[in-house]
């Protein structure tokens, strides 16, 4: 079959500055043939606009009638940077049957800043027995924070093993409010009523950003005749499909890295790597071991928190092409810091705002002495305005003074309070600031050529001109402090991959690399006593600046760096290659002598005989995991099933304590005839 009758698959990735597109066909040899590739910016405010640009622009070098396009798959680092930002909607937690107390567990009062939160009495014990359930507080709250939030998240005690409180509760806010409601047995069964409490919430944050970006998509594909399923990769490297991914977006974290990971393996042939995708917010580093990524069995970490997701065994750092450039504090030869946060940079806002963005630098190094705010504008995402309900009376006065034009810094803000104020601003997703960043070095030096390098040498001038602790200017020239910001950031790649090595073999990996003897050895330094670390297998570097900021990596780690031909595109190709993956888990425990009670799904039902328990709770799961396979977008799923039970001995008698079996379901995803 040639590649022109083969039926064509579009692979999106909306990452935090670009969205990437790719046209693949599975003929033309064992790992199939891009037909054409392109990227756009991604546009926030209307996340139509990037995909479109990138699709069109696909579809027009490759040539192609959009309707031989059977299948659409889609990655997204965009719930990933949102945590790593502490950006989301506005959402309401409601706990039954946990204390105050609770919250100050697994980081669950960090996560949930000043968003409100509902105490109810009810819950269940670990046999699913039930407690008085008393909604009466939450029904009277209702209509306040109906008009103050954009969804719930409801977490029960013990709804792993009874979900019965929790359904109670969703149904109540849903027919108060018509909101959207996460129930934390919806997404884990595991126990630990904080942590699925905090993985509830975030999911509840990430509902309106990821329906926008499926809505978004969907639409486009529309407009353009191309009626083919909408798949979105999960993080654990899985697809589903777009309205499952919808209803639980916090499983799309680490979508992007896990669609990077199957694209590395798929365009380098490698088994055994440490595969380090770079973007324009993050870098995401893994490892590749006998061709298989390692999924995490404690859940995803992801901005500091960890989460119940199961997903690739991934660290993700605020470290990218976009990351804010910032100076040590209080030092007498300052180094330069970047990220963990994305600013704009300032080439991109020049080329899209041009003299509302140029007049103000140039005002500013006109200036006889340098200010912190040098450099910096706010400008508004553009997001519906719903998504701004709940502001303060401060944050709602700063934000009535920020537009659609970049507004420069030192102007908006008159005390250093306010500064406090923009960054919650841009922490809901209101607000981006423009700046200095890694990007606009690499255009200062010609190194990158997409956007104004115009605006990006007035922000390196800027920012050279910043004062090191004896008051002497940091840098010379724009170029220099440039060439400072790449050669950071390259060494600063080269420690969060040896942090991941470390942690992989068991060890402190950031304790480790920051270790006076990694440090020595990183660097080469010349002594009698001389050091040296080294990886055991090569790197693959992904993203679409790695050629540039990999290029010196190899002696930093000891080993190859490989950046493939595609590396550009690497998840985007990764989400059209790989395959749904969904799972089902039925807990059967014994609350007394002679009673097996199964809690399966939504559902729990007491037996008499441990054999037929655990048959039912086996049916149940093959039907679960069948039903949710069919949802995630598959008709030919192959189902596995594996049971571990926990048993003791009493005097030689065998003793049934608890069973967990497990369905997973895999297969191809359906494709359109």
């Amino acid at each position: 079959m040639t590649a022109k009758s083969s039926p064509l698959f579009l692979g999106i990735d909306t990452g935090g500055t670009y969205t990437d597109a790719v046209l693949w066909s599975e003929a033309g040899g064992a790992n199939g043939k891009v037909l054409a590739k392109a990227k756009a910016l991604t546009t926030r405010h209307d996340l139509a606009v990037g995909i479109s640009g990138a699709v069109d622009a696909v579809l027009q070098k490759a040539a192609t009638d959009p309707a031989a396009i059977k299948l659409v798959s889609m990655s997204t680092t965009l719930a990933t940077n949102a945590l790593v930002e502490g950006q989301g909607g506005r959402v309401a937690l409601v706990m039954i049957g946990f204390s105050e107390g609770d919250l100050a567990r697994d980081g669950l009062k960090a996560a949930l800043g000043t968003d409100p939160v509902v105490f109810c009495p009810g819950g269940h014990d670990v046999h699913g027995n039930a407690a008085k359930l008393d909604l009466s507080g939450l029904e009277a709250a209702l209509p306040e924070l109906g008009a103050s939030v954009s969804g719930f998240a409801v977490c029960a005690y013990f709804a792993t093993r009874n979900p019965a409180h929790e359904l109670s509760a969703r149904n109540l806010i849903r027919g108060i409010t018509g909101l959207p409601v996460t129930a934390s047995h919806e997404l884990s069964a595991k126990l630990g009523g904080p942590r699925r409490a905090l993985t509830t919430l975030l999911n509840a944050r990430l509902i309106s950003m990821i329906d926008r970006l499926v809505a978004a998509t969907e639409g486009f594909l529309a407009a353009r005749g191309i009626a083919a399923p909408l798949m979105v990769v999960r993080g654990d490297g899985a697809l589903v499909s777009a309205a499952f991914a919808r209803q639980r977006p916090i499983e799309t974290i680490l979508s992007g890295p896990a669609a990077s990971l199957v694209g590395a393996r798929h365009m380098t042939g490698l088994d055994n790597a440490v595969v380090s995708d770079i973007g324009g917010t993050t870098t995401d580093v893994a490892v590749l071991d006998r061709g298989r990524p390692r999924l995490d069995p404690e859940g995803a970490t992801v901005g500091g928190f960890r989460t119940m997701v199961e997903a690739v065994a991934m660290r993700t750092f605020g470290l990218g092409g976009d990351s804010e450039v910032t100076l040590e504090d209080g030092a007498l030869n300052p180094r330069i810091l970047l990220g963990p946060r994305r600013l704009v940079p300032l080439a991109l806002a020049g080329m899209m705002h041009g003299e509302a963005v140029t007049d103000e630098l140039e005002r500013q190094i006109r200036a006889a002495n340098p200010s912190r705010m040098d450099g910096r504008l706010a400008v508004r995402t553009g997001v519906p305005e719903r998504l701004a309900a709940g502001l303060t009376g401060a944050e709602a006065k700063l934000y009535e003074l920020i537009g659609l034009t970049p507004l420069a810094v030192d102007r908006l803000l008159t005390s250093n309070a306010q500064n406090a104020t923009l960054n919650r601003l841009v922490s809901r997703g209101l607000v981006h600031v423009a700046g200095f960043t890694p990007s606009d070095a690499a255009h200062v030096l010609r190194k990158q050529a997409n956007w104004d390098a115009a605006t990006a040498r007035l922000g390196a001038e800027l920012f050279a001109r910043k004062r090191d602790g004896r008051g002497q200017a940091i840098a010379a020239t724009p170029e220099a402090i440039s060439e400072r910001v790449l050669t950071t950031l390259t060494r600063l790649s080269a420690e969060v991959i040896l942090e991941t090595a470390f942690a992989e073999d068991g060890l402190d990996g950031a304790a480790t690399v920051a270790h006076a003897l990694v440090q020595r050895a990183v660097d080469a330094h010349p002594g009698i006593a001389r050091l040296s670390v080294a990886l055991d297998r090569p790197v693959i570097g992904l993203g679409a600046s790695a050629p540039l900021h990999y290029a010196g990596l190899p002696p930093l780690v000891g080993h190859d760096c490989l950046v493939p031909e595609d590396t550009d595109v690497a998840n985007a190709l990764g989400a059209v290659v790989g395959q749904v993956r969904v799972s089902a888990e039925a807990r059967v425990s014994q609350p007394q002598e002679g009673l097996f009670r199964v809690a399966s799904g939504e559902t729990v039902r007491d037996f008499l005989d441990e054999a037929a328990a655990i048959a039912a709770a086996e049916t149940d799961v093959r039907a679960i995991a069948a039903g949710r396979a069919r949802d995630a977008g598959t008709d030919s799923a192959e189902i596995e099933i594996a049971s571990e039970f926990r048993v003791s001995t009493v005097e030689g008698q065998r003793m049934f304590i608890e069973a967990h079996v497990v369905a997973v379901a895999s297969g191809r995803p359906r494709i359109a005839v």
